[in-house]
């Protein structure tokens, strides 16, 4: 008897993964479809950094969702551990940003400005002696710094395993393949096609990240999603711990609970390129080692290079697919792909089993790429 499912979702990033455990939690099963592996990807590669105050379309279109996600992600934090077993080290943390000259003073003010007044976060200048109080192994040449709390960090491949592992236990199931076209019935898709059988099902969820295009063919439709690639990374710092978040001068360090320092990141349009390269290494090394000069002694423990899915807009594009009854689209995040991840998940849960949701996707529908918006 042929296979199938209430609800196939084609991709095992944190967006997929997040579409089925919210699916899982409304009492409906999904099958994530997943051709290289979970979080093999953006998703597994990320940083882990949950900021929602600042990025592309924050303030903005943006920033309502982001908020709303982080949020989610504080409640996750507990949860999902508790119910996998599995610690993916979400935490609160402190950003020191730090300026060379005064034409990084801008940066510092735009983060005050939007850190001091919501409630949670926190933001206050240093002068070079407080910096060098908080992290004695900043470069002295800076003039001024800015300390902010409330962003949050995690390990972003362990989370992701972690939503799929809470998914099936109530009842998500995982399969290996790689989809090579859908099933339809007019404005219906009726089966998703791997190289050897058809999976039949009610609903589809696409959250295919840069590779979403590949959907153009199958549903005669736009979907503009690029890859960015970005490279990061893993270095091994000698001597005492950095205790935070660190920014400025070109570079960016994310000290880790394992004592590892991830440094970066790069944007690069190189199409499907996710080969790392030493002109990346030699950036980013610069940069960490302006910021802080001892990272010259540092050791490159791993460099990885992923695909970010990025939109003409910069936003993500969430909801139905114009012209479809039952096919959805979660994708095109971005660098903001693992913190929008829980919004974007329930928003799209939300839409299949209530046909609407509370949280705040209205600029992200599918419809604002087609002509005449349907």
């Amino acid at each position: 008897m042929p296979e199938s499912s209430d609800v196939i979702i084609v991709g095992g990033g944190a967006a997929g993964c997040s579409v089925a455990y919210h699916l899982a939690l409304a009492g409906v099963k999904s099958t994530v479809i997943e051709g290289q592996g979970v979080a093999t990807q953006a998703s597994g590669f990320s940083a882990g950094g949950l900021n929602p105050l600042q990025g592309t379309g924050i303030p903005g279109p943006l920033g309502p969702l982001a908020m709303e996600s982080y949020l989610m992600h504080l409640d996750l934090f507990g949860q999902l551990q508790d119910d996998t077993g599995i610690d993916y080290d979400g935490r609160i943390i402190s950003l020191l940003k730090v300026a060379f000259d005064d034409e990084d003073l801008a940066d510092l003010q735009e983060t005050e400005d939007v850190f001091a007044p919501v409630d949670g976060f926190d933001a206050r200048w240093l002068d070079t002696r407080e910096v060098l109080e908080l992290e004695p192994r900043v470069s002295p040449k800076i003039i001024r710094g800015l300390v902010a709390r409330g962003n949050a960090a995690m390990d972003s491949y362990k989370y992701t395993l972690a939503l799929l592992r809470s998914a099936e236990k109530m009842g998500a199931s995982i399969r290996s393949g790689t989809v090579a076209g859908l099933e339809r019935d007019n404005s219906r898709i009726t089966g998703v096609r791997l190289n050897d059988e058809t999976i039949s099902c009610g609903q589809i969820v696409l959250a295919m990240g840069p590779w979403s295009r590949k959907a153009e063919a199958w549903l005669d439709a736009y979907i503009p999603v690029d890859p960015l690639k970005g490279e990061i990374t893993r270095m091994e710092l000698p001597g005492a711990p950095l205790n935070h978040d660190l920014s400025g001068g070109g570079g960016s360090l994310h000290p880790k609970p394992d004592g590892l320092v991830w440094c970066g990141t790069t944007e690069e349009w190189r199409g499907f390129d996710k080969e790392t390269s030493t002109s990346a290494y030699q950036s980013i090394l610069e940069g960490a080692v302006r910021l802080v000069p001892e990272m010259s002694k540092a050791r490159l423990s791993l460099q990885t290079a992923c695909l970010r899915p990025v939109t003409p807009d910069w936003l993500p594009i969430i909801g139905r697919v114009p012209g479809w009854d039952n096919v959805y689209l979660a994708t095109g995040a971005g660098k903001k792909g693992i913190l929008l991840s829980p919004g974007i998940g329930k928003s799209v849960a939300d839409l299949m089993t209530q046909g609407e949701t509370s949280l705040s996707i209205g600029p992200f529908n599918p419809s604002r790429f087609t002509p005449n918006g349907f």
